[in-house]
């Protein structure tokens, strides 16, 4: 917990034993630097900072200093030792000064020093540009930025808004920072199912189950910051990712849903990870238009529908798959039970089991993890299942 000012609370673990340097140049989106960095701060990174002398005029290096509680580099005169053994450099703002000053190897000042470096040691470099539209679509600034890539740098834009190409918000850059800081020749490709499936009725009733989401954008996020490539395949939601993701299909149809996962079969899929709450009876037949009101009773056939698990078993075979299985009125030994049926009739690497009387219960455990062997470990919140998850996709089984 958060006691003194300086502090910050822990929310991820994605940059623990990660050491960032961090540069800062004189665009005005210097204002933004007290919240990139304690937002790395609160992922577990460990800052030093340089910054150039356009940027001191913008925001003082006390500021920074109390941000990331470290020795902030002004200028030659300084122990400029610690710029080296770093995990990456990130740039914000990264000026088109200094972006082409890198691109052709000028280094009239530590940060320039220590991109030049970086790019000699295979360091990950990371920029983020903030200026106007005019200038970001400039001749000259394309071929930087051109340059800046081919030579392995990461340039991240974020959004386009009033005339400008501004930096991204201090929280999608930090986990954009998390995923290349963590990304290897190991990261492995996965594909999230998540949130409520709906069968219509008529173009304005539906049938849905109740799934918010929230697990599944929560894993995605985690192993998004772990360095993983994640594809996101979401049914019907009531929350958002609180990052951006790279890739997320939305399909809320169960049949329309199931064709979006064969088509991706045919990738290389590493790991299949399915959250998302899959109607078990569909309505039949949809009926055009709207069904007149006050007109009676109304009788609804409903009928069985595919199972995704199931369906996609073949094709899957030879990735991890990790399924959910939600239960109610029944003993833990029986969810258990239930949780190893379903890892047996769907060759499943792993079930994660909840029963819905737990699910806000703060004395009881979010979920259970039941492996082929049918044993089980109790995951007390969303951190321990992400864990969990994260490992059985990195271990291969």
């Amino acid at each position: 917990m958060a006691r003194r000012d300086t502090d910050v609370e822990s929310c991820g673990t994605s940059l623990v034993g990660k050491t960032i340097l961090f540069g800062v140049s004189g665009g005005i989106a210097a204002v933004d630097t007290v919240r990139i960095a304690r937002e790395l701060r609160r992922h577990g990174a460990q800052l030093r900072v340089v910054m150039t002398h356009s940027a001191q005029k913008i925001i003082t290096p006390l500021a920074v200093e109390w941000a990331t509680q470290g020795e902030v580099i002004t200028d030659w005169n300084q122990d400029l030792s610690v710029l080296d053994n770093v995990d990456a450099i990130l740039v914000a703002p990264a000026t088109r000064n200094i972006l082409a000053a890198h691109l052709h190897g000028l280094m009239n000042g530590p940060l320039l020093m220590a991109m030049s470096a970086a790019r000699s040691r295979g360091t990950p470099l990371i920029l983020c540009p903030s200026m106007h539209e005019d200038l970001a679509c400039d001749e000259v600034s394309e071929d930087i930025f051109s340059g800046l890539k081919s030579q392995g740098c990461h340039v991240i834009w974020g959004v386009e808004e009033e005339g400008k190409r501004k930096s991204p918000n201090h929280e999608d850059l930090v986990a954009q920072v998390g995923h290349i800081v963590n990304s290897t020749t190991e990261s492995k490709s996965v594909v999230i199912t998540l949130g409520a499936t709906r069968s219509t009725i008529d173009d304005v009733r539906f049938v849905q189950n109740t799934s918010s989401g929230a697990t599944g954008w929560a894993i995605a996020e985690h192993l998004h910051r772990f360095g993983h490539e994640v594809t996101c395949v979401a049914g019907a939601t009531s929350c958002s990712p609180s990052i951006s993701l790279p890739l997320i299909i939305t399909e809320s149809n169960p049949d329309s849903m199931l064709a979006e996962l064969k088509a991706l079969t045919k990738s290389n899929i590493d790991a299949w990870v399915h959250t998302a709450a899959v109607l078990d009876y569909l309505v039949e037949g949809c009926v055009e238009g709207k069904i007149a009101s006050l007109q009676g009773e109304l009788n609804v056939k409903l009928i069985e529908g595919r199972k995704h698990i199931m369906e996609l078993q073949e094709a899957c075979k030879d990735s991890v798959r990790i399924g959910f299985k939600l239960e109610s009125g029944i003993k833990q030994r029986d969810l258990v039970y239930r949780a190893l049926a379903q890892i047996e009739q769907a060759g499943m690497s792993a079930v994660i089991a909840n029963r819905l009387e737990d699910l806000n219960d703060p004395s009881k455990a979010r979920a259970h993890l039941v492996d082929t062997n049918g044993a089980h470990w109790a995951l007390e919140n969303y951190e321990a299942m992400c864990e969990a998850i994260r490992t059985l996709i990195e271990r291969g089984v």
